[in-house]
């Protein structure tokens, strides 16, 4: 599966209902989201597949690949493109070997190390963040763009800075390596999902162009 990571939509459902938080995830891909990651972190397998099976049929529309957060299961419940996860969620090489090797593996790296520790596990990308502090209710310690620098160097497979990025602070990117930019609120918490998501997609296609 091709994998593009320009623009990461990951979703918060803390200020949605269920049907928002779907009418934001059309307006993001009608305005250029590649991939998205539906994250769930209170929901019970239930309740997180009967959304994802919901999100699912928006980001099919599209033809946007669907990234479920944490729960292999409800990923391969769902028939989703893949799973993400961090250092306390289910290994890489367990993620793998239960997806094979036609779905998509992302992981969490803060460090080279860990960086290097996926590749080696059969990951597809690393999410690396977060850049600036968050508004979620996700925990995060912010990593240095040095260090996100260096993460992109050690592996060949591609990297997405996260983490309290929007259109006004991203420049700090600007000579970073990076495969593309992983945003929530800028998108999520935005009055016109679609037009945010556009705009942060032609400033992340600049970026890129002009390094």
């Amino acid at each position: 599966m091709q994998l593009d990571l320009t623009l990461y939509v990951i979703t918060d459902s803390t200020y949605h209902t269920a049907d928002t938080l779907l009418t934001a995830v059309d307006q993001a891909c009608a305005g250029g989201a590649t991939l998205v990651q539906l994250r769930e972190k209170e929901s019970g397998g239930r309740d997180y597949l009967a959304l994802a099976q919901r999100v699912k049929q928006v980001t099919d529309r599209h033809h946007t690949p669907l990234i479920i957060d944490d729960r292999v299961d409800v990923a391969l419940a769902c028939g989703a493109s893949g799973v993400h996860v961090g250092a306390s969620d289910l290994p890489v090489a367990v993620c793998r070997r239960l997806l094979g090797a036609d779905k998509i593996v992302g992981a969490t790296a803060k460090t080279v190390e860990a960086a290097k520790a996926a590749y080696a596990d059969g990951a597809d990308y690393l999410g690396t963040g977060a850049i600036f502090p968050t508004t979620t209710h996700v925990a995060t310690r912010v990593t240095p763009v040095p260090m996100l620098d260096a993460i992109c160097r050690a592996v060949p497979i591609p990297v997405v800075a996260i983490g309290g990025l929007n259109a006004d602070n991203m420049d700090v990117l600007a000579d970073s390596p990076i495969a593309g930019v992983a945003v929530v609120s800028a998108v999520m918490k935005a009055s016109d999902p679609r037009a945010a998501a556009a705009h942060l997609k032609q400033k992340v296609l600049a970026m890129r162009a002009a390094r």
